[in-house]
């Protein structure tokens, strides 16, 4: 009677097992044979529920940039005793992936070694399509609170934290920073000659010019604000600032951009302010930065379309 209901039992929770999406399956730890997986393995991936016989099936099916990792951390917790779960792709009998979480229970003998491992496998495939795309989202937004909109370089915000970091750098190896602050001359007259629209495709263009004035990757260049644009270059003493900014009106200057608004020329021009230092504990690079711009105008009032440079 026991026996007769015992099987009714068995036969019950494995009708239960198989009808959900979950797959169930078991591992002999001795063996390492699969003592039963359930057939809605064949649904998801393709292989046939015969065809998992031990597990070096389903590491071969794991995909090779995760298969080693997967297959000694399952090992270690096993060894362990300790429950566990693990996220991979698994390979599809048509040579595609698909993301499986695996959620294993370790069965252990009276003295604590393994006996077997009965888990199950979901299919959290778009999930992980979801969690890349918020990712995907996350670095986006973060590139826009650094980028400007409208020029596409970046913009105040992350000028701040790169002069920060190049500030302690130079700080701690006593090395010269130069800083660069640059400013279109006569864009309010620019704007109200060609219009606002136009005056903004200026500020793209002239913010692709100036981009490529530092000749280094570490050279940092921004939009400080409005017309007004930023270069930080680290390990730049005063004289080679002063040579790049040299390079920053000749690229302007080849621009050749028209600006019947100006008082000084028939084409766009820019001013700058050049300083370098070798930061001390007594100066904070807001007041270098507003120093600098201190410098740019008096580029401005001693006539525009000039270098200023100077040294705190």
């Amino acid at each position: 009677m026991n026996t007769q209901s015992d099987e009714n039992d068995s036969t019950i929770y494995k009708t239960l097992l198989e009808s959900t999406k979950a797959i169930p399956w078991k591992i002999d730890w001795a063996s390492k044979q699969f003592a039963y997986i359930g057939p809605q393995i064949e649904q998801l991936l393709g292989w046939s529920q015969d065809s998992w016989k031990t597990v070096e099936d389903w590491a071969t099916r794991i995909h090779e940039d995760e298969r080693e990792r997967i297959v000694n951390f399952c090992v270690e917790r096993s060894l362990q005793g300790q429950d566990h779960e693990a996220d991979y792709r698994a390979l599809t009998r048509d040579g595609s992936y698909v993301w499986i979480r695996d959620v294993v229970h370790v069965v252990r003998t009276p003295t604590g070694e393994p006996e077997a491992l009965i888990g199950f496998m979901f299919d959290i495939s778009e999930r992980k399509k979801t969690e890349q795309q918020l990712l995907e989202l996350q670095k986006q937004l973060e590139e826009y609170s650094y980028k400007d909109g409208l020029t596409e370089v970046a913009n105040r915000r992350m000028f701040d934290m790169v002069l920060e970091k190049e500030w302690l750098e130079a700080k701690r190896h006593q090395q010269p920073l130069s800083l660069i602050m640059i400013d279109i001359d006569f864009f309010k007259q620019y704007n109200d000659v060609y219009g606002h629209l136009q005056g903004d495709e200026v500020l793209k263009r002239v913010a692709r010019t100036l981009n490529s004035a530092g000749l280094r990757t570490k050279d940092f260049f921004a939009r400080f604000g409005g017309e007004e644009f930023a270069l930080i270059l680290p390990e730049t003493n005063a004289a080679s600032a002063i040579k790049i900014a040299e390079r920053c009106r000749n690229l302007i200057f080849k621009e050749q951009i028209p600006h019947v608004g100006s008082k000084i020329s028939q084409i766009l021009t820019i001013s700058l302010g050049v300083s370098t230092t070798v930061p001390v504990s007594n100066l904070e690079p807001k007041a270098f930065v507003e120093f600098v711009d201190s410098l740019l105008y008096q580029a401005k009032n001693a006539g525009r379309n000039r270098i200023q440079q100077g040294s705190k």
